[in-house]
């Protein structure tokens, strides 16, 4: 299966691609700039140049077409502005998913954060990506032509996985190795039955294949 990522070069998109790589799918990293693309093609993924804060829905929408999934990555990152929160946080996430339905893409995985309200007080910086996320969320969860699935990850490091999370609507804060991460993506991709719902993850003790069978029995 191929499956487009946005933000291809992001801490948790490198992981994913070379786990999707390794199991022999077609993976493909959206990034902004060209010299990304040798980390991407070290990890086994295609890179596909194209900035999501310019670019129009029928650009994106071309490099989504033939994909059986879509992954949104993207973030403006750490020390960023308010205004970039807006325009990647949220406005490339709208972007990305009206794309994916437009090249008629279902499966759409969205790496959200643990607190993502549109609706979120404060003033600072983190907070303003609060609301981005939320507003984003919200704006995924009314797309009917969309088989969603957003998952909401606790404070990220960079420890050694352990392949032991905790996955449910509400865990509690927590925090999860990126490599967890990853492999709990690379998991709902190919489970389209946690379409539907909105999901935090923290470590915890269930192998993320028990994990994600879990949820999508609920």
């Amino acid at each position: 299966m191929r499956i487009v990522i946005a933000g291809g070069h992001g801490q948790i998109a490198l992981r994913l691609e070379r786990l999707l790589a390794a199991r022999g799918d077609e993976a493909a990293g959206i990034i902004r700039r060209a010299e990304q693309g040798d980390d991407l093609r070290e990890a086994g993924a295609e890179p596909i140049v194209c900035d999501l804060e310019s670019a129009s829905v029928e650009e994106v929408a071309g490099h989504l077409r033939g994909a059986g999934a879509a992954v949104f990555a993207a973030g403006a990152g750490p020390g960023s502005t308010v205004a970039r929160k807006d325009t990647v946080d949220r406005a490339a996430a709208v972007l990305f998913a009206d794309a994916a339905e437009l090249a008629g893409v279902r499966r759409y995985v969205v790496v959200s954060s643990m607190g993502a309200d549109p609706a979120h007080q404060g003033n600072e910086v983190f907070d303003a990506y609060l609301r981005a996320k939320g507003e984003a969320d919200e704006y995924v969860r009314n797309r009917e032509a969309l088989d969603w699935t957003i998952l909401r990850p606790g404070a990220l490091t960079n420890d050694a996985g352990t392949g032991l999370v905790r996955l449910e609507a509400s865990t509690g804060r927590g925090s999860v190795p990126r490599d967890d991460v990853a492999a709990v993506l690379a998991e709902l991709v190919d489970t389209p039955a946690t379409a539907g719902l909105t999901l935090e993850l923290i470590s915890g003790s269930a192998p993320i294949s028990v994990a994600v069978k879990s949820v999508a029995g609920n």
